[in-house]
């Protein structure tokens, strides 16, 4: 299923519930940080062999937690009219310039502290 299908599915979900009424740019980016929110809580307090042993046991809850994330970007782009898959890949390109292979493998520093 493409993004376009995916976005279909999350818009018809929302209109046969009636709930555009409420879905404003500042509540809909609300519920996007609210549900990213979720996703860092399933990590909150573990450590590194702690989080491999959680992920294990825990990866389909991660799962519909993402796929929340997902349904907010998805509702939020097409009440926004921005092609996500469009904005998706100029920003890949954007970060391809900021973080050129040569200066950035291997690091994690931002952009502007790479050599």
């Amino acid at each position: 299923m493409d993004i376009q299908e995916l976005q279909k599915m999350v818009v018809q979900f929302r209109d046969e519930r009636d709930w555009k009424q409420f879905h404003n740019p500042k509540d809909l980016a609300l519920s996007l940080v609210l549900e990213s929110s979720e996703v860092l809580e399933h990590f909150q307090w573990k450590n590194g062999d702690e989080i491999e042993k959680y992920i294990s046991t825990e990866k389909e809850a991660i799962s519909h937690e993402l796929a929340d994330v997902l349904y907010w970007v998805l509702l939020m782009s097409n009440d926004l009219d921005i092609d996500i898959s469009k904005a998706f890949i100029e920003k890949i390109k954007l970060s391809g310039e900021k973080y050129p292979i040569d200066k950035a493998k291997g690091k994690s520093e931002k952009y502007n502290k790479l050599p």
